[in-house]
């Protein structure tokens, strides 16, 4: 029974993240000092995090290997030459959505792909070079995809929040 409330108190220090990974209080600052500053260096997380530097390479590489985390540069698609960007409510067949799904993964434009809840099946953020390549977008490369029954388009006028730093659900 002891060592059974031992275990207990353990585990509930561990949260599980996605299949196969479990993080501690430790992870979940860690990812919040990342989602600050993605180039903060091992040294200066390790001293944050009152942990060695080989700690926080460990823990990092356990991160990124598991997808939990991935460090990438964040920008303004319209900043990057990208003319026109947006969202776009996508509803289905949905005894079709894994084929759906599939075929959207797929497509480079697609930016953020998602199934939901409500009006719609899927939600899908874009970005685009051109008019011409966001007609080809919609009315080919997505219309045409075996179970998609209609597009609904939202365009990005202006980016006025782009928030990363959210932090974990754990804190």
């Amino acid at each position: 029974m002891k060592k059974n409330i031992e275990n207990n108190k353990k585990n509930a220090e561990n949260i599980s993240a996605a299949p196969n990974t479990k993080l501690d209080r430790v992870d979940c600052r860690l990812i919040t000092l990342l989602q600050k500053d993605g180039r903060m260096p091992h040294k200066a997380l390790a001293r944050e995090l009152g942990i060695s530097e080989f700690t926080v390479r460990r823990r990092l590489t356990r991160l990124l290997e598991n997808d939990v985390i991935e460090i990438v540069a964040v920008a303004n698609p319209i900043d990057l030459g990208f003319k026109i960007a947006g969202n776009l409510k996508i509803k289905i067949d949905i005894k079709k959505s894994t084929g759906v799904l599939e075929q959207l993964k797929k497509i480079d434009a697609l930016v953020w792909v998602a199934l939901t809840t409500g009006g719609t099946d899927i939600d899908v953020d874009f970005v685009t070079r051109s008019l011409e390549e966001f007609k080809e977008l919609v009315f080919t490369n997505i219309s045409n995809i075996n179970g998609v029954v209609s597009i609904e388009t939202s365009l990005m006028v202006d980016l006025v929040k782009d928030k990363h730093d959210w932090g974990t659900g754990w804190e």
